[in-house]
């Protein structure tokens, strides 16, 4: 499977898209605003990641308002179904492996894979 969940507002997803040279014809692009992630997708990434945490954005504006703040799987699974602003983007599915949120090393990861 090639596939990106990104946000199409963001520029950060924007300049990683073009630096992996990702595109409709190469992968499947879903943007998370426009076209929610869905739980049996969330649930797809959550076994390549190995959580649901490792995949939830800690940096989202409205993390700073949650009270109580998350701290099970369940609970963050919950608010990334909730509010796309939760999820870590990108998120780049290859070939069975994932790299989520847009660090220099995990783009450079990625970047690598694809080639």
């Amino acid at each position: 499977m090639k596939k990106i969940y990104y946000l199409s507002s963001c520029s950060t997803c924007a300049r990683i898209i073009k630096e992996l040279g990702i595109t409709a014809k190469n992968f499947e692009m879903q943007d998370i605003k426009t076209e929610k992630i869905t739980p049996a997708q969330i649930d797809e990434t959550k076994v390549l990641s190995g959580s649901y945490e490792s995949m939830f954005s800690r940096v989202a504006l409205k993390y700073k308002n949650l009270d109580p703040k998350p701290s099970t799987e369940k609970e963050y699974r919950k608010l990334i179904l909730e509010e796309y602003t939760f999820l870590k983007r990108p998120v780049i599915l290859y070939k069975g492996k994932i790299f989520v949120g847009n660090s220099k090393n995990n783009i450079a990861a990625a970047k690598k894979e694809i080639g």
